[in-house]
């Protein structure tokens, strides 16, 4: 979706270097948070209260949660038709 009114932001729960390798090995290149912050008693999945990995939350331009689950093919679907909406081009289809 380059170009286009998106992002995708990650939060891992790995230790640092373990994510790091895991960054580089695949490649990643989003952003991606510790769920522990250092400034903070509670982490990322506590605050949105996240039970399993991976937990996807689509949100819209106005920050309300379209979707929350774990079915990456409807996530992807709920993200590419907020997408369209946004700047009126047709949804995606896989890989274009």
């Amino acid at each position: 979706m380059k170009n286009r009114p998106f992002a995708l932001i990650g939060v891992n729960s790995d230790d640092l270097d373990r994510a790091q390798a895991a960054v580089r090995k695949n490649k990643i290149n989003w952003r991606s948070f510790q769920n522990q912050r250092k400034e903070s008693k509670t982490s990322i999945s506590e605050d949105w209260l996240l039970y399993t990995w991976p937990t996807i939350v689509v949100l819209d331009a106005d920050f309300k949660v379209c979707y929350r689950g774990g079915d990456c093919d409807e996530a992807t679907a709920v993200a590419r038709r907020l997408v369209s909406e946004l700047d009126g081009k047709p949804a995606e289809v896989d890989g274009q």
